[in-house]
Parts: structure tokens; sequence; C-alpha cells
């Protein structure tokens, strides 16, 4: 089927989530480009800010030719095209009202999908990257540029905000803020005999800076989606082509920031303005499953005996100064539980559940090891290792983990504000709190090794950004 337009998007974000912005290309069929669109979008994730930028391209289509057109929608996201394409479910319920405005653009229009690999998307690519470092500097930025019939109009927006700090021995902090809009439109007949040119701008800044004392730095968002399993049942990474092994799903992970004994406030150095919220991060002790080394998901196994006497080995070192827990939080799964009721129990309180505390779903993978899953599905496993977004088959996406184990973080610093809370989890879920809490880039996961029972410490400050106090420490299983 001829088409009208080609239309080729992308998005992403310094970190997932992280600084994020689009980028979109529209063309006609010989492949001139058409219309371009870019804009940084804040804090987001990588799925989000493609999104974004598949409806900024459906929107230009529309822009220049109006409903009923055919088009050929590019993208290198596997997901976006066939959650789009109607292969695949849309389970991320934060992606379902972008994918509905999608949508509904794409109903205006008769749209083909079409996935690309990456060197292909390099022009969308590139847009989205001038987005994403607008938005890592603090700005809001969009640029527009529609060319049709000859002529050709571009509009930039930009808002920045920088915030400097001084080093360790200055308390100043200076915060400076610009904005800056300008509109260009050129019109140039195609007659030989003739030439003309007409062009009209406007520009108008506003800055504005402010001295403020107090703590340098402010709270980074710094979340990342883990893309990798990290750990297998047993806590130790597996290499399958690059990548670490699945019990790293199996692993129970926990996001977040804010665990470390209470009374320890401030960073490394100077003052901070209040004391952190302390989220002491346990992965639940021995199961069957983690003898074995197989996919430990959302299948419910019990704690052995010894992983029940490790629970009670770590109740009974947080019983003791200085840790002073004033909270309990569990994931829903029965061995999280035993392992958080075993401390509970200990110190007189009672255990919270949250479900979004709970281990990755692995659908068919559940019960298998890692070699299994790579004799059976070595297609599947290979695509789920090489992108976060991919799910197992009837399983949940790392990315998708990554956004409810986020939610679930900020619900308990919210709800316990400046205290100590101890949460019980599982591999993935604690990994993803780490590296988020360490700005890392999602390899960093490959590098992470959790064993059973381990405790590590997140601290979270309003004003400044999370600090990893403790990680993998057995130190009560000696």
């Amino acid at each position: 089927m001829s088409v009208d337009y080609v239309c080729e998007a992308d998005g992403g974000s310094r970190g997932n989530p992280g600084p994020a912005g689009y980028g979109a290309v529209v063309r006609d069929p010989s492949g001139d480009v058409l219309a371009e669109a870019a804009a940084s979008i804040g804090v987001a994730t990588n799925n989000v800010a493609e999104y974004r930028g598949l409806i900024a391209a459906l929107q230009a289509v529309l822009d220049l030719g109006g409903e009923g057109r055919t088009v050929e929608a590019r993208m290198d996201s596997k997901l976006v095209i066939e959650q789009m394409a109607g292969r695949w479910k849309i389970k991320n319920e934060g992606l379902r009202p972008l994918a509905l405005e999608a949508q509904a653009l794409a109903h205006r229009l008769r749209v083909t999908w079409k996935w690309i690999p990456r060197e292909r998307n390099s022009h969308a690519d590139r847009l989205a990257n001038e987005a994403m470092d607008a938005a890592a500097r603090g700005e809001t930025w969009q640029s527009t540029t529609i060319s049709s019939g000859g002529h050709s109009a571009s509009t930039t927006v930009s808002h920045a905000t920088t915030i400097r700090s001084e080093g360790p021995n200055n308390s100043g902090r200076s915060t400076s803020t610009s904005t800056s809009t300008s509109t260009s439109t050129s019109t140039s007949p195609s007659a030989s005999t003739s030439s003309a040119s007409t062009s009209a701008s406007a520009l108008t800044s506003v800055s504005t800076s402010a001295s403020v004392s107090g703590e340098p730095g402010n709270r980074t968002a710094g979340h990342a989606v883990s893309g990798e399993p990290g750990s297998r049942s047993d806590g130790h990474s597996v290499r399958g082509n690059g990548h670490a092994s699945a019990e790293a799903a199996s692993g129970d992970g926990w996001v977040g920031d804010a665990s470390r004994p209470a009374g320890r406030s401030g960073l490394g150095w100077g003052r901070a303005s209040r004391v952190a919220t302390s989220l002491l991060l346990l992965r639940h002790g021995q199961t069957p499953l983690s003898i074995e080394k197989r996919f430990s998901g959302t299948g419910d196994p019990s704690l052995t005996p010894t992983g029940m006497a490790q629970a009670e080995a770590v109740a009974a070192r947080l019983a003791r100064e200085p840790y002073r827990i004033e909270a309990i939080v569990s994931s829903p799964l029965t061995r999280a539980r035993q392992t958080a009721e075993a401390v509970g129990t200990r110190i007189g309180l009672p255990v919270r559940v949250d479900k979004g505390l709970r281990e990755a779903d692995f659908g068919a993978w559940e019960g298998h090891t890692f070699a299994e899953i790579q004799e059976r599905w070595p297609h599947e496993l290979a695509a789920w290792l090489a992108d976060p977004a991919i799910a197992p088959p009837g399983g949940e996406s790392f990315t998708e983990a990554a956004h409810r184990v986020e939610r679930a973080r900020d619900r308990v610093l919210t709800d316990h504000q400046g205290k100590t809370v101890l949460m019980v989890s599982h591999v993935t879920p604690i990994k993803l709190l780490v590296r988020f809490a360490l700005n890392a880039p999602p390899e960093a996961l490959y590098r992470m090794h959790l064993d059973l029972a381990c405790l590590s410490i997140i601290d979270y400050y309003d004003d400044g950004p999370a600090v990893l106090r403790t990680f993998n420490d057995t130190a009560h299983l000696d």
C-alpha cells in the first residue's frame, strides 16, 4: 500500500526515569523531511518519552495533511509499536493514557506500524537527545519545524533553570532562571524568474537570580529502570550475552533511598535541613526455589527451616541499637512476610503489606532454571535480557516493575517522613532502589550481588540526594 507520509519518533531519559525528551520527524514518500518536533518533558521514563514522541509525530501528520491520510509509523521501540498494533497488551497503567491519546490520533489516519532498528531512526533519536540534554540542564524546551509547499516555519521555546552549589566549605547557593521564545517564518517562491524572502522573529527573555543560604545540592530524581534480571535466586550474577541472570528477577529488589539508623543526619559535609527518612531494605530468607536457583517471581514458596533461622538472626540484629525501627512494610509474598513477621515479633511492631514491593512476574519462566529457559525460550530470553521493556512470556517487564516499585517507595516515604522503616522485599526491587539512589546506569545492576537475608540501607533527604549507607550486609548470619 502506498503511503502519503512516513513518521518516525523516539524518546528517552537520562536515568529512566530521569531528564527526558522526545523527537519526531515526518517525511514524504521520497524521504524529504516535512516536519520536525522535539521537546523536553522534565523527569519521565523512556517509554513515556517514546509515546510522547509518537503523539507529536501523528499530530504533525494531521497538521500537514489532515484526516484520512495513509501513514507508516516507524519507531525503534518494540513496546510502543507492538502495543499500538494491538499485538501486546498495555499492562502499565501509567502508559495507558498516552497509548489512548496516540490511538485516538491514529484512528483519524490510516496507519501501519513498523519497528525499525535504532540506527535507522537516527534523525528522531538526534532530536530526542537534544531535548534530553535540555531537560538535563533543567530547561523546558520545545522545537517545531513544518515545511510544506515551499514554506517553512519554526518555533523554539526554552525555559532554563540552573542551580549551582558551592563547595563543601561554602554555604551559599545560587539559582538562576531564564526564559526565551523565538519564532521565525520564511517563504521562498519556487519560480525561477523571481525570488523573495520574508522573515520575522521575536525574542523575549527574562532572567532572575537569587542567593539562598543552605545545604548545597538538590534532591536528584535519578531513578532508573532495571533492564536486567540482576541476581539469580541465590543472589549471584549470571552472564548470558553480557547480561545478568534471571533470579535477579527472582531476587527481590526494591527502589528506595531512605534507610539509616535513627539520629543520623546530614550528608558528607555541612548540615542537612532535616533528618533523613531511612529505608532498611531486607531481602527475604531461603526458599526451596532459591536452593535450586530457580526463577521465583510471583510464585509463593515459604521459607525453609534455614530461611526461618536467617529471618530470626536478622530480627535479633535489628532489635538492637542503633536501628530503632519505627515501621515495617513487606511484600505480600509469603517468603517476605515470614521474614518481616520474624522481625516484627521481636521488636513489637505490626507488618504492613504493600503489593508494590512484590517480586517481578516471570510468567512462563516461573520455577525454571536459567539453563532451562535458555534452552526452551532462547529468542525470548535474548530479547528480555536486551531490553527492560520486554516481558517474559505472560510476565512483567522490568520497566513495568520499576514503576510499581517506585510508587511503593514514594508511598512509604510520604507516610513515614523522617522515620526509620524496614522494607522486606526481593532482589529486583532492592537492586532497583539502590541503582536509583546512586543515579547509576542500567548496567550497574549486573554488578550487584544480593545474598539471602541481606540488609541494605538508603537515606532520603528532602534537601539533598539519596545516600546509600549499607549494601548486602550479612554480618548477622556469621
